[in-house]
């Protein structure tokens, strides 16, 4: 009980220090023009954020937070450093809409941000309507091969989500809050009998586990942030089992939030640098694999927040079964690519055999690289201890209520 008490005012405690350190970021963009000096000043905040997550120690709370202050807001701020980003925009954001953009996995569906400092002043039953800008994304991962018809297709439908996002996305979020809900009554009680589960069913249990954890937490901040800011923003996940293709799966359908953000950080810049050494097409190939270098890289980042025992700096001892796992993904991908740019549309693999080929690639990899590094570092084993103090922590609570009455 002691430690979860702990845990939970180390919580309050880091996101306290992260909304300080973003409040002093955001007077930054006021006073400091982007550039060089706005890196530097900035430079100081990065380094607390990294440092931030280490107070944490267990899974459920110290895994949201490593993987949004350590990765998605470091980012963002060295977009907003160099005037790009979220973040960054005329007039500039304020302080409100500041904090959560930078703070939260969430996007707005344009690149271009509304006049919000006069928004915040109408009536609070106003809302904002956000139309996607086609134009400004169409250099991405998952358009090198698709075309301007298919992007406006894309833009269509996000208008649609746009304009009927009140009334139908909390009704859809209810449904997935619901079935995950369900899957996870299902999946538990499994890891009673752990003794008599084959191995490779029990990462399939874990991956799973893991799939449906990352859509719930990703979709609740989502529609949190949805009722205090009164925006419409992109989903996190758009269905990643009916990707038809690698390009599919990760640049359309899976953690789409981290797509933007390695998007302008990694990928277009060294397109821009490989353009000049091996041509404009086939640029994009070495910023794919650089692409999922980098994701690999702060995923073994992310196993190092979660792993630790206590609340200090431990050795990083990397696996690198997870940075294999992008490496290989960012290859096969960049094949698909390079293959789609010769055949130009010539050939293609029936929509069935393609999306089920693209599946069991990933669910197979996964889990013999991805899950088992989890594994490894004994996030699944801490969950089970973490649920058990919990429901513990929740009895003496209840007990010791009825006990005063």
């Amino acid at each position: 009980m002691d430690h979860i008490e702990g845990e939970i005012n180390n919580f309050i405690m880091v996101w306290t220090i992260a909304a300080s350190t973003i409040c002093y970021c955001h007077a930054i963009g006021k006073f400091i023009p982007q550039g060089k000096m706005r890196i530097l000043a900035i430079f100081i905040a990065i380094f607390v954020l990294l440092l931030l997550p280490l107070r944490l120690t267990s899974v459920h709370l110290g895994g949201p937070t490593s993987f949004i202050l350590g990765w998605l807001t470091t980012f963002k701020l060295l977009l907003f450093a160099l005037g790009k980003g979220p973040l960054s925009s005329n007039p500039p954001l304020s302080l409100s809409y500041f904090i959560c953009l930078s703070l939260l996995p969430i996007k707005l569906f344009q690149q271009h941000q509304p006049n919000l400092s006069n928004t915040q002043n109408n009536s609070t039953s106003q809302r904002i309507s956000l139309k996607p800008n086609v134009v400004q994304e169409k250099v991405d991962i998952r358009d090198l091969t698709h075309t301007s018809k298919e992007n406006v297709s894309r833009g269509t439908q996000n208008s649609q989500i746009t304009k009927n996002g009140h009334k139908s996305s909390p009704l859809l979020l209810n449904y997935s809050f619901v079935i995950i809900v369900f899957l996870f009554t299902l999946v538990i009680p499994i890891y009673a009998k752990n003794e008599i589960l084959h191995p490779k069913f029990k990462l399939f249990l874990y991956g799973l586990e893991t799939y449906m954890g990352l859509e719930f937490i990703l979709a609740s901040i989502s529609l949190l942030a949805r009722k205090l800011l009164g925006i419409e923003l992109e989903p996190q996940f758009n269905k990643p089992y009916l990707s038809t293709s690698l390009q599919d799966f990760w640049g359309r359908r899976w953690n789409l939030m981290v797509n933007k953000i390695l998007h302008p950080t990694i990928y277009k810049p060294v397109v821009n640098v490989s353009t000049c050494v091996i041509g404009r097409k086939w640029a994009p190939l070495p910023a794919i694999i650089s692409t999922f270098v980098v994701s690999g890289l702060m995923h073994e980042l992310f196993y190092y927040y979660v792993k630790r025992e206590k609340r200090t700096f431990e050795m990083w001892e990397p696996s690198w079964d997870s940075m294999c796992f992008f490496l290989l993904h960012g290859v096969c991908t960049a094949i698909e690519v390079a293959l789609k740019k010769e055949l130009k549309g010539k050939w293609k693999l029936p929509r069935l055999v393609s999306s089920s080929l693209t599946v069991v690639f990933v669910i197979y990899t996964a889990l013999l690289l991805f899950v088992p590094a989890l594994v490894r570092c004994h996030v699944f084993e801490k969950e089970i201890k973490e649920l058990n103090a919990i429901v513990e922590f929740g009895m003496n609570l209840y007990g010791s209520y009825f006990l005063k009455k």
